[in-house]
Formats: C-alpha cells, sequence, structure tokens
C-alpha cells in the first residue's frame, strides 16, 4: 500500500491550454476524473490547490465552477482555489520564429486605430513555488501539473531535501528541466477518454 502524502499542484491556465489544443473548445478534461487518475495511477493526495488568474470582473459561470472544484470528492474534486490577476500589456509587434525578426501586428478593423494588448497572468508560479515550499513538512511529494521552467529551482530545492517530484502534464508545453529532475511523469495523453468520461460512455462489447 503506498502510505506517501501528496502535495497537488494545479497551474489552471497549462491545463486549459492543452485541453485547447487537444479537445477543442467543446469537450473538458474533468478535475474530479483527473484527481480519480492521479490517485490510482500515483496514490493519495493529502491535499490539493488550483492556481489560476482571472479577471475582477463578475462571472456566475466562473464562480459555480471554482465552487465545484472545493466540493468535496465524491461529488468534486477537493481543491483548494487560489486566484491571482491579470496585466495587460500593451504590444505592436512579436517575434516570428520563422522569419526570425519582429513582424508589426494589427487588428484587421479600425484602420490601425485600434489599440492590442495581451493579458499575462501574474503571481501563479510564484504561487506554485511558495505552496510547495511552505508544505515541505506535510507531504512526501509532490505532484505537479504545470510545465512552467521557471518553478526549477524550487523542484531542485525540493528533490535534494529529499522530496519526490511526480508530473502529471501533457507532452506540450512542459520544460525539459523539470522532466528531468522528475522521479515519474504521468503522460495524461494517454488519459484522455478517461479525463472526459468518453471512456465511461464507450459502449462495451
Amino acid at each position: 500500500m503506498n502510505l506517501m502524502r501528496r502535495l497537488w499542484l494545479i497551474d489552471a491556465s497549462y491545463i486549459h491550454a492543452n485541453n485547447l489544443a487537444l479537445l477543442g473548445s467543446q469537450r473538458r478534461v474533468d478535475y474530479l476524473r483527473l484527481r480519480q487518475l492521479i490517485e490510482r495511477e500515483l496514490g493519495g493526495l493529502w491535499r490539493g490547490y488550483f492556481l489560476n488568474a482571472a479577471q475582477d470582473e463578475p462571472n456566475d459561470a466562473r464562480d459555480r465552477f471554482h465552487n465545484w472544484l472545493q466540493t468535496a470528492v465524491p461529488h468534486g474534486p477537493n481543491l483548494i482555489v487560489k486566484l491571482y490577476g491579470l496585466k495587460s500589456e500593451h504590444v505592436r509587434s512579436a517575434w516570428c520564429a520563422d522569419c526570425a525578426s519582429k513582424v508589426d501586428l494589427h487588428c484587421p478593423h479600425g484602420n490601425g486605430a485600434h489599440r492590442l494588448f495581451n493579458q499575462r497572468q501574474m503571481g501563479v508560479d510564484v504561487g506554485l513555488a511558495s505552496l510547495a515550499l511552505i508544505h515541505r513538512e506535510h507531504y512526501d511529494a509532490l505532484v505537479l501539473s504545470s510545465g512552467d521552467g521557471d518553478l526549477l529551482d524550487a523542484i531542485e530545492h525540493l528533490s535534494e531535501n529529499g522530496k519526490r517530484i511526480e508530473l502529471a502534464v501533457f507532452s506540450s508545453g512542459v520544460a525539459t528541466d523539470l522532466q528531468a529532475r522528475s522521479d515519474r511523469i504521468l503522460w495524461l495523453d494517454d488519459h484522455l477518454p478517461a479525463l472526459t468520461g468518453e471512456e465511461a460512455a464507450a459502449p462495451t462489447a
């Protein structure tokens, strides 16, 4: 029996980006099914955190989703939700990897008068690292659902001090530095039907 205490940390934007790339906007990764998959493949979870950046404007659907995330098993995934802000940055150009040069950006409407902005999440990577370090006396293994290479210093510190590092990630967008320092990787791409509920809905022979 696996008696390790596991802390699960989720970068919601990482899951969302891969969800869109692999499943489109009509199918969603179910976080309760994701928790069940992790506990089945890696072992029981002591605590889980869902970290996301969100706009300040009221959003009833988002609030209902966050309330469900915090609902106890078996009715929800029992995750602690922590929200951070978004920063708007004015953009005029972007780097083209194929041309190896900067190219100007413009909106196809407005005759060049429209202002363009990127929204960047603030504080999620710091929040992930802080939670991993704050709780280090309470868990044996860290399960990370993020591909952010900015977490490398915290991960390396935890690994060198005896913590087991496990990744529950997609094959796209996860830093190789994190992969190299993990003790085990659960590739979520291999379990998409189970994560969306399609596996349960498939007819039996």
